[in-house]
């Protein structure tokens, strides 16, 4: 089949770029780089006013006109490379709003890949119409929404993701499920809010290149390693704090037994290159199930704090702390955690070797990307 995939987050569309050649597709990304990241596409779309003179003029003429000036050129951008591919038999969307423009732009883009494919399907990977409706309601325990209701006064932290809920992202919400084929979710943390609906054609695990990821057994010298990498642009989401607040306690209280690495938003290939040699790595708290990071160090055998909720567990049949560590929004919880690690190292060793055979069975690049194959024919 010749594939086209829209937008990339977290290296999910890679992977399952990397899967679907191997089963002979053909597969096309198209979109940004998702910022500092700096992830692959073969086609980059993005627009020049990012920053200095060109940045001032597009904040200048939307503050007067309301026109985005980098929607629009993102815009003719891709629909200049869309004349230039020809018909796909599968277009999938990372997003609703897949190229991160205004959404009456990413309508239109949206109806001129319909007509360049015989099927859309649409991804439930992030922050989109159906998910925030859904989290502003505040029935789970805790969501990235929680910094949120327990201080309203944070709302302009959330306006990217409370931007899907105007009528602009609501009605292009109902456009896309109106034409798409059908809509899948990624993981436990947007499985949620879809059930039930009828475009919901089930949860399809990140895949995973294990090929690409080394397995490395953990090994201690002289003291446990720990790594937390922040992203300052969703750090308050992520739940960060609560890690910071508990590296403090275990810094002070195992200062001979401990060595604790920290980075800001550094590039996916140096990111991934600082935790190499760590035992523990922290990622999020403030969901139910892993997100790239998570996985990607999961298969190179780290103890992973992140989410692990219970709901996740009934989907994959496993026990508490036994592949992840379920990080809780409460730094006592999470300091006890590490402390059980720090003095029962065998434990880490455990969890090291079950995390990589989870990923293994359950996220390899390859099952995935059948999965995806299957889903698609349905």
């Amino acid at each position: 089949m010749k594939i086209l995939l829209v937008g990339e987050y977290s290296r999910l569309h890679n992977s399952l770029k990397e899967g679907l050649h191997q089963l002979g597709h053909e597969v096309t990304i198209m979109g940004n780089k998702d910022d500092f990241k700096n992830y692959p596409v073969d086609i980059y779309i993005n627009h020049s006013f990012q920053k200095g003179f060109l940045k001032k003029i597009k904040i200048g003429i939307y503050k007067f006109t309301s026109l985005d000036l980098g929607s629009i050129e993102i815009y003719f951008k891709a629909k200049f490379q869309l004349k230039k591919l020809e018909h796909f038999d599968i277009v999938q969307l990372i997003n609703e709003s897949p190229l991160l423009i205004e959404a009456s732009f990413e309508k239109r883009f949206i109806k001129k890949l319909i007509k360049q494919s015989d099927t859309l399907f649409v991804l439930s990977t992030g922050s989109d119409h159906l998910n925030i409706n859904y989290l502003i309601k505040n029935k789970l325990k805790y969501s990235i929404l929680t910094p949120y209701f327990e201080n309203p006064s944070l709302k302009r932290n959330y306006l990217f993701d409370f931007k899907y809920l105007n009528s602009g992202f609501k009605d292009l919400h109902h456009f896309i499920y109106n034409h798409c084929n059908g809509v899948i979710a990624t993981d436990v943390d947007y499985h949620i809010p879809l059930r039930g609906h009828k475009k919901y054609l089930g949860l399809i695990p990140n895949p995973i290149n294990i090929e690409l990821i080394e397995y490395k057994p953990l090994k201690f010298s002289s003291k446990l390693k720990i790594f937390h990498g922040v992203n300052k642009h969703s750090m308050l989401k992520k739940g960060n704090k609560f890690f910071d607040e508990a590296l403090k306690i275990i810094e002070q209280k195992y200062a001979n037994k401990v060595e604790i690495t920290t980075t800001y938003n550094i590039p996916y290939e140096e990111y991934i290159k600082y935790y190499d040699d760590c035992h523990i790595l922290l990622d999020q708290v403030y969901a139910y199930d892993q997100g790239y990071n998570a996985l990607e160090a999961m298969a190179k055998g780290k103890v992973v704090f992140t989410g692990a909720e219970q709901e996740w567990l009934d989907n994959y049949n496993l026990k508490e702390d036994t592949v992840a560590i379920n990080a809780l929004p409460d730094v006592d919880s999470i300091v006890k955690k590490l402390e059980w690690l720090i003095l029962n190292p065998h434990k880490i060793i455990e969890i090291s070797k079950n995390a990589r055979a989870f990923i293994e069975k359950e996220h390899d690049y390859k099952k995935i990307a059948n999965l995806y194959v299957k889903t698609w024919s349905l």
